[in-house]
């Protein structure tokens, strides 16, 4: 079966090659990290002692970093003397999985083929695997069970989206799952759909990113809290995707906002910073770029739009924030993460796709903590907030006893993952 399934891969990647190859000329999105992604291990990883133990973490993109980062540091206090390893499968992810975990210990998760699968498995011979949420590689597995290594799976999540097509592959999906050593679901939902597909040892772990908190202030954070003119109210949308934007310009160059709104635009995806930056230019509204703007701060006047072009900056930025819309949610992309701003008591606003992070949007309405609109509401529910200090501050208020509230999930991982991996291996290893 896994012949076949090789082989299927195979023909996808042959057949959508001259896609690949363009996308690697134009934007170098896929260029970056090909020769790891096909098994060559790079040489920083094989500098470290033989003898170190290692942990090997799988977190796919910046979300997953974010999310893995206080469990990685948490299992370095508990296992001394060992090395841990992060793998990402996205640029941005491996950029700040870098900034986060240095160089040495960073790199591309490799295709899901055996060659490149072994390489790692070889050169690194982890003691376990952990992979973030729904990473679920079928080579991968293989030969981690081939090879002796324990697979755990954290945060581990079925979307609604994705689960109808789990079922029909369930055949697949079963001899696989029943061989990892935990599986910590973020919901009793995620539980059961789990071990439908046959995670027998599938528990509730609860989800990491309660227990996410964000890092130093970035430097734009500060020059902005500078440079706002007094009274200014920060209207942040972030990780928007193609399409958001425009919703939102609308509903500035409507009228409908306080004229004291200042909007700040953070695209999800860096490889659009310039589009965004072509459809402002094509607006009656002042507007500033972060990258330029940051050379030699100035004053940032009501009604303009601030484009964050940056890379792991939005998080700190929300702090600022007096209203933050949440994007991947007016579009079928199901949402990114509301619990950014709502640890800052910032009240959030999102659209109807929320799919993927379903059991934080479904806390946070049942505590009346998010506002999810549908894209013709989204002026007018805006609006309110911005204008109705009382209502927004309540709202936000409850966001933030949410997110303080439901934390822990990290410390019990991490107790998880300890107590196997010394089980696991001889005594030596955690010396």
């Amino acid at each position: 079966m896994w012949v076949l399934y090789s082989l299927a891969l195979t023909v996808v990647l042959v057949a959508g090659s001259p896609w690949w190859l363009f996308r690697m000329a134009t934007s170098g999105k896929y260029r970056e990290g090909l020769p790891e992604r096909l098994g060559r291990v790079p040489r920083r990883l094989r500098a470290a002692p033989r003898a170190e133990p290692v942990v090997w973490v799988h977190a796919v993109s910046v979300g997953e970093v974010l999310a893995a980062g206080r469990m990685i540091a948490e299992l370095g206090e508990r296992l001394p003397g060992w090395r841990i390893v992060v793998s990402t499968t996205t640029r941005t992810g491996q950029r700040l999985a870098r900034e986060r975990f240095g160089e040495e210990n960073v790199f591309y998760f490799p295709l899901d083929f055996a060659f490149a699968a072994r390489a790692y498995l070889r050169a690194l011979q982890p003691r376990m695997l952990v992979l973030l949420e729904t990473e679920f590689w079928p080579r991968m597995l293989v030969e981690c069970r081939r090879a002796g290594v324990p697979v755990v799976v954290v945060n581990a999540r079925i979307s609604d989206r994705s689960w109808p097509r789990y079922q029909r592959l369930r055949f697949l999906w079963r001899p696989l799952l029943s061989g990892l050593s935990l599986v910590l679901a973020q919901s009793e939902l995620d539980v059961e759909r789990l071990r439908a597909l046959g995670a027998a040892r599938a528990e509730l772990g609860g989800n990491l990113k309660y227990d996410i908190r964000t890092a130093k202030p970035a430097a734009v954070t500060a020059a902005l809290r500078e440079h706002l003119p007094p009274g200014a109210k920060l209207l942040i949308c972030g990780s928007t995707l193609e399409g958001e934007e425009r919703m939102l310009l609308d509903a500035i160059s409507s009228g409908a906002l306080p004229t004291e709104t200042v909007m700040v635009l953070a695209p999800r995806h860096p490889e659009r910073f310039e589009a965004v930056a072509q459809l402002l230019s094509a607006q009656d509204i002042p507007w500033l770029r972060r990258s330029q703007w940051m050379e030699a701060p100035g004053p940032v006047p009501a009604g303009t739009i601030f484009l964050l072009d940056s890379i792991g900056e939005l998080a700190s930025l929300y702090a600022l924030a007096a209203v933050a819309f949440v994007g991947g949610s007016l579009v079928s992309a199901g949402g990114h993460n509301p619990l950014e701003p709502a640890q800052f008591g910032v009240p959030v606003v999102m659209g109807p796709s929320c799919e993927n992070f379903r059991g934080i949007v479904a806390k946070l309405w049942e505590h009346d903590a998010i506002c999810v609109t549908r894209p013709e509401e989204l002026r007018q529910t805006l609006a309110r907030l911005l204008e109705d200090a009382s209502f927004a501050q309540s709202l936000g208020a409850r966001a933030r006893q949410v997110f303080e509230s439901e934390a822990g999930a990290t410390a019990r991982a991490a107790d998880a993952l300890t107590a196997l991996v010394l089980k696991a291996q001889p005594a030596e290893a955690g010396a």
